[in-house]
């Protein structure tokens, strides 16, 4: 392949990354109007900020790779290729949601993608990855599991329990910490000694990696390493990249633990900002591309809202179903 493919293949996968991060940005900020509407209910938790980390993770996976999220997994979910209308409706509460309206923001799934179920439990997901990893290696499936969370869940057991298995099996698995400095309203530096959450990766003998989180380009070329080396049989990976939430951590938040001045210092790393403007400054999009490129975002976000809106309520009977406890 010559260089100038390479740059025009390279530039095709800058463009549709941006065009997918602006997705998510747009559709968490109109679930937000929607939520504090009363169309949405129970617990609503943004990722407006971290859109990077969600993109630039899930380019490097495999249509089949499993991914497993958290709470605030809408921007993985729509990285990883769900359909906009079965988050909304499942957000609406719709039969003809992910979850057929049953589980709501914080628990998207859907298998056919890869999206394993959710748990709303800080770090939860951990030990599911760790098990879906395992799977893969028994039965030589050849696909990598993603893990995110938080980083609260860092200082949970099953973090610690997980690791240490997927390390002495060698285990296809990518442990990514999307550290936005705050558990709830715990900040980071107040909960652990260390500076960096990889560090704690030397200690079950695995890679452990810090990324720039508002860094696409940066957040994919780790991941890729990452997926390279679990595909090839060489075991797990634990990244952490560096990120913040611009809104609280639940829709509703008052926020008072942080300053004015740190969001707005962290607001000069916005990472579609980021990415727009270095896109622009080389020449590959133009103001026009960007506006034309939100259109169609805030397009296909309100045919989502169309179908949620029109979409039937779960039957009562379905209300108990899957219930054992």
């Amino acid at each position: 392949m010559n260089s100038l493919t390479t740059t025009q293949n390279d530039n095709a996968h800058r463009i549709e990354w941006l065009r997918t991060m602006v997705t998510i940005r747009r559709f968490e900020e109109r679930a937000e109007q929607l939520y504090k509407a009363g169309f949405i209910r129970g617990g609503s938790h943004s990722s407006v900020g971290e859109e990077a980390s969600a993109v630039g993770v899930c380019a490097a996976l495999a249509p089949n790779d499993w991914l497993v999220t958290t709470y605030r997994g809408t921007g993985h979910c729509i990285a990883k290729g769900m359909p906009l209308t079965s988050i909304m409706a499942e957000f609406f509460g719709k039969a003809t949601g992910c979850c057929h309206g049953l589980g709501g923001t914080m628990h998207l799934t859907d298998y056919a993608l890869g999206i394993l179920p959710t748990s709303a439990i800080v770090g939860g997901g951990i030990p599911i990855a760790t098990g879906a990893a395992l799977s893969a290696k028994l039965f030589s499936t050849g696909q990598v599991c993603v893990c995110f969370f938080g980083d609260g869940a860092s200082n949970q057991g099953a973090f610690h329990e997980s690791l240490n298995l997927a390390a002495i099996w060698d285990l296809p698995v990518i442990y990514v910490c999307e550290n936005n400095q705050y558990a709830v309203s715990m900040p980071i530096k107040n909960a652990i000694r260390i500076e960096d959450i990889a560090k704690r990766a030397e200690g079950y003998g695995i890679p452990g990696h810090v990324v720039d989180g508002n860094d696409v380009e940066a957040v994919y070329a780790a991941t890729a390493q990452a997926v390279e080396r679990a595909r090839a049989g060489q075991g797990a990976t634990l990244l952490e990249l560096k990120t913040y939430r611009h809104r609280g951590h639940y829709i509703g938040d008052p926020v008072k633990y942080r300053s004015e001045a740190e969001l707005a210092e962290y607001l000069q790393r916005d990472p579609i900002t980021r990415l727009r403007e270095k896109l622009m400054a080389e020449g590959v999009i133009t103001d026009e591309d960007y506006r034309h490129m939100e259109e169609e975002a805030n397009a296909a976000i309100e045919r989502a809202v169309e179908f949620a809106q029109a979409s039937p309520a779960p039957d009562e009977q379905e209300l108990m179903r899957d219930v054992y406890a």
